[in-house]
């Protein structure tokens, strides 16, 4: 089946209007097949680094690099350092000094075994902490410093040693003690969303680059999330599995939270086209408007440094993700 006769309405020239030109940036390259180098990909990430959004983000940077909390990258949450790092890789920012600066302040909060947490350590041994937790912080790290152009850095490969090194075959995903609240009520036994941010992270990695031992873990990854049918990894009292209700409603951006769409997303970046995805793809279909496009249906607004779009209004981020979404599962 071709993709796009499972649309509404083809609003792909709505996507490429100048007006928004993070969506346009990504929207050449997932919809129209248009190489990073070529001149109207950077003319749009030129305008990006203009946007609103983006210098409201930059000018609220500290000196030394941070934002907000010189002592904590996490909190507050979405403005702290990670947060506004995070937002301006997904919004497709390039790589500048004050955003080298920003990755260098964060590189002080990883500690000797490649992972970060987010208290600044105050000690040669708060350095070594053994602590694991927080797959979905090291996840999203991970992500914006391939998109920042670290991969290659010293550091950033001792993260990646860090998740291969704590990753469960066996179980699937890295333990949190945040999860669950309830082990009773859920069938991961680690972190099920937290895994969904490191994938989405080694997906961005080149095929090419990929070592053996994090090709197993993606595989393993994607087993676990096709077993839990993307979405429906909640046990109901009688045992059968249900879905996690938040998980319909696509929201960007999406931080430590995840959904339906973004799994998807993950997937389909991946090349994996299953069966057992289709409940979730009719999920997404059926989610579309008359008109083509997709609601904005949860929303940050308020808590970050700059509103993305408007809840409840068609929304230009989670059109583009669902299409790319669309195209690669079932092809052109």
């Amino acid at each position: 089946m071709y993709w796009k006769d499972v649309l509404n309405a083809d609003v792909t020239d709505w996507l490429l209007e100048p007006d928004n030109p993070s969506i346009r940036f990504w929207a050449l390259q997932d919809l129209e097949d248009r190489e990073r180098s070529e001149n109207d990909v950077h003319a749009a990430q030129d305008a990006i680094m203009e946007s609103a959004c983006v210098k409201k983000i930059l000018a609220a940077q500290g000196l030394d690099g941070h934002w907000v909390n010189a002592e904590s990258m996490y909190l507050p949450k979405y403005k702290a350092t990670t947060h506004s790092l995070l937002i301006l890789a997904e919004l497709g920012a390039r790589r500048t000094p004050a955003i080298e600066w920003g990755i260098e302040h964060m590189f002080r909060f990883q500690r000797n075994s490649g992972h970060f947490l987010p208290d600044l350590p105050k000690s040669s041994q708060g350095r070594a902490s053994t602590m694991k937790d927080c797959c979905c912080m090291d996840g999203n790290i991970l992500y914006y410093m391939l998109h920042f152009g670290y991969f290659d850095d010293s550091r950033v490969q001792r993260l990646v040693d860090f998740i291969v090194s704590h990753h469960s075959i066996r179980d699937a995903g890295w333990h949190c003690r945040a999860y669950p609240l309830d082990p009773k009520g859920v069938f991961p036994v680690n972190c099920y969303m937290g895994a969904v941010k490191v994938l989405k992270a080694l997906a961005a990695v080149p095929e090419e680059r990929l070592s053996s031992s994090i090709k197993v873990i993606i595989n393993r990854e994607v087993e676990n999330i096709l077993e839990n049918k993307v979405y429906k990894y909640r046990k109901s009292i009688d045992g059968s599995r249900i879905e996690k209700p938040g998980w319909k409603r696509f929201t960007f951006p999406l931080f430590y939270q995840s959904d339906a769409l973004e799994v998807l997303d993950v997937l389909t970046r991946l090349g994996v086209r299953d069966d057992r995805m289709r409940d979730a793809v009719g999920l997404v279909l059926s989610s579309q408007g008359p008109d083509g496009k997709w609601l904005l249906k949860e929303s940050f607004n308020g808590k970050m440094w700059s509103d993305i779009e408007a809840k409840g209004k068609p929304s230009k981020w989670i059109t583009l993700r669902a299409l790319r979404t669309l195209r690669r599962f079932y092809g052109d």
